[in-house]
């Protein structure tokens, strides 16, 4: 017997073609009956054919929507594996809020949409789909939300990288009802084991003999403490969830708690009670997703010394909520004006874990901070049916505020008031504000940098970075690793990594810039790019370098050898990136990289994806797809293709 072509099982053949069918009867009316479309009532037919008690199919109808991956068996045990930690537990905070809805006699659908693992696909082909997948994702959960043409609201259930930011967004563009967001947590520190960003870096500390096999082996196996939540660093996932709360999408103190508690299940629960309660009051998102929130959410985002991916993310929220995009200027002045508060990996002095974040307080502890400094805008409205301001008079009295704190001393030995620390207290320790913008003849149109990760060793009493070094050029991910690896490039030394910005789908870097962080003498190194880095990113590593190099960007014309200099002004958050031994006119006159060519890896989904948020505005307008200007593009391409006549269509034809 072939046993793929036949089964040895006598079960397989015990079959039947009718079955009995659903017991009872819709609980129809006559005039009710006449108004129902044909799409709702076979709506009914189909939950009662999923086993619903047809008398209880008169219940208000709530989507959870989560980005679940995996399949997880009833006592935690994997059955087929997620791609992450982040989404392998949240089915479990679906299960809660599911078991709410139904205890009040409402009825809970469940939707899935999963998402990647950037630190997956880190240094492969993988990472040119990633923060093009936000994108679709976001079509595909509003898609979901609309296809259920009968939810009176919709909570939605993520944790990570991309996952989370386009849930935000889909939340954002469902503007006529009330929407919720579950922050899907953290995972636990592991006892004596490195934390998930650090692990990253085995492979190139390996290569360059500063571990042994053994210690990579162990370490590499120990990493994550707990099975589920994302990783334990205020990377792109764990600044996604802080924003979700400043912007009132998610309740107080919601953010960042630790994967499988009773406390994490509990907030599944309340925060379906929220839901059921704004709907109630008729509360939907355009009334919580304001200017004043996008405010918030951008000073607790420098607060937290959060992602600058999420100068990605946080337009893209805000453009899909009709909202106006924040641009740079803006994001200067709130980090101008907003001190970092918070002490947590990767950013440091002490590096503490999200989960300790947690417990220092989290969110709502950094506000109350902030609202003493007159940062915040305590009108705006939350989730909660309170302002934010009612929320932090709340939490200054709260047990749950003493609670979480003293467990955080008893546990860990650690004062909440380090971990989360006054204006005052944050500058006697040195924290510098969060990302610094710069300008110069390689990034004319802009680049940034997270200051507050420089070590604060390179950074003068001024509170100037100054670096000046040789060029090495690399027109690969590829390229630059294996020289990081094998040790060619030295301290003093900027890389220069050119091709890899949104033209390719903006890959992140984040194998190169954790190895220059734990490498031995690995700060001493500058990184400058057109791409983009992880959340966790840490040290001299200029990104977002615009025009890239496949705009015509200078990036892309310089060679091994040209000196770079680099200025980082981190108080006043600006700075410079320039070739300084020839002149900017010199640079502008040289042809592009001659080993810079295209990565036939590059999918045809992200070469549209890539087109479309070009047409969008591009990575300072948050790589969205802005519906009306690219059809007034196509309309006007589809003219100007018409009024060339068919002499010219004959020639393209010819021509291919």
């Amino acid at each position: 017997m072939d046993p793929i072509l036949e089964s040895d099982s006598e079960a397989i053949y015990d079959l039947r073609t009718v079955a009995p069918g659903p017991v009872g009867r819709l609980p129809l009316a006559p005039d009710q009956l006449r108004r129902m479309s044909s799409g709702e009532l076979f709506g009914w037919t189909q939950n009662a054919g999923m086993g619903w008690s047809p008398e209880k199919l008169l219940g208000k109808q709530f989507l959870i929507l989560s980005t679940q991956g995996g399949i997880r068996a009833p006592d935690g045990t994997p059955i087929a594996l997620g791609y992450h930690t982040g989404h392998w537990e949240v089915g479990l905070l679906m299960e809660e809020a599911a078991r709410t809805f139904s205890a009040v006699g409402a009825i809970p659908f469940a939707a899935f949409v999963s998402d990647p693992c950037d630190g997956r696909t880190n240094g492969t082909a993988g990472m040119l789909d990633s923060l093009a997948y936000r994108n679709d994702a976001a079509i595909v959960l509003r898609r979901l939300i609309r296809s259920l043409p009968t939810r009176r609201g919709v909570l939605g259930v993520a944790t990570c990288d991309k996952g989370l930011p386009a849930m935000l967004m889909a939340l954002a563009g469902t503007a006529d009802l009330p929407t919720v967001l579950v922050p899907g947590g953290v995972t636990l520190l592991a006892e004596g084991a490195e934390d998930a960003g650090k692990v990253q870096t085995l492979a190139t500390r390996f290569a360059r003999d500063e571990i042994t096999l053994d210690y990579a082996a162990e370490m590499g196996c120990r990493a994550c403490g707990s099975p589920g939540g994302g990783c334990q660093f205020m990377g792109t996932a764990a600044t996604s969830q802080v924003v979700a709360e400043a912007l009132g999408l998610a309740l107080p103190h919601g953010a960042l708690s630790p994967s499988g508690a009773e406390i994490w299940r509990d907030l599944a629960r309340r925060s379906a009670r929220a839901l059921l309660a704004l709907e109630e009051q008729k509360v939907v998102t355009r009334d919580i997703l304001t200017e004043d929130s996008v405010h918030n959410a951008m000073v607790a985002h420098a607060a937290f010394g959060g992602s600058t991916n999420l100068v990605l993310h946080v337009p893209a929220i805000a453009h899909a909520a009709g909202l106006q995009r924040p641009t740079v200027d803006d994001w200067l002045r709130i980090n101008r004006e907003v001190p970092r508060l918070v002490d947590v990996l990767p950013n440091g002095p002490k590096h503490y874990a999200t989960v300790q974040v947690f417990l220092a307080g989290g969110v709502p502890e950094v506000m109350l901070h902030l609202r003493d400094a007159g940062l915040l805008r305590l009108d705006a409205r939350t989730i909660t049916g309170r302002t934010l301001g009612e929320n932090l008079a709340w939490w200054e009295k709260s047990e749950r505020r003493r609670r979480v704190r003293d467990k955080l001393r008893a546990l860990d030995g650690i004062d909440p008031d380090d971990v989360i620390m006054s204006p005052a207290r944050a500058r006697e320790r040195g924290l510098t504000s969060t990302i610094s913008f710069l300008r110069g003849n390689l990034a004319p149109q802009g680049a940034l940098v997270k200051s507050t990760a420089i070590a604060p060793d390179l950074v003068g009493p001024d509170g100037l970075f100054r670096h000046e070094g040789p060029a090495r050029v690399f027109t690969s991910e590829a390229q630059a690793i294996a020289a990081v690896k094998s040790g060619s490039v030295q301290p003093g030394d900027v890389m220069v990594l050119m091709g890899i910005g949104a033209g390719i789908g903006m890959p992140e870097t984040y194998q190169i810039t954790s190895a220059l962080k734990y490498m031995k003498h690995g700060q001493r190194i500058a990184l400058v790019t057109d791409g983009r880095f992880s959340g966790v990113s840490t040290g001299a590593c200029i990104g977002h370098v615009s025009p890239e190099a496949w705009a015509d960007g200078p990036i892309g014309r310089v060679r091994d050898g040209d000196v770079v200099r680099l200025v980082v002004d981190t108080r006043k958050l600006s700075g410079s990136v320039d070739v300084v031994s020839i002149t900017a006119a010199e640079l502008a006159a040289r042809s592009r990289h001659p080993k810079l060519v295209p990565d036939t890896r590059v999918p045809a989904d992200t070469r549209l994806w890539a087109a479309l948020q070009n047409a969008s505005g591009g990575p300072w307008g948050g790589c969205v797809f802005d519906a009306d200007r690219i059809a007034r593009l196509l309309e006007a391409g589809a003219q100007a293709d018409r009024a060339s006549g068919p002499a010219a269509a004959d020639a393209g034809v010819s021509a291919s």
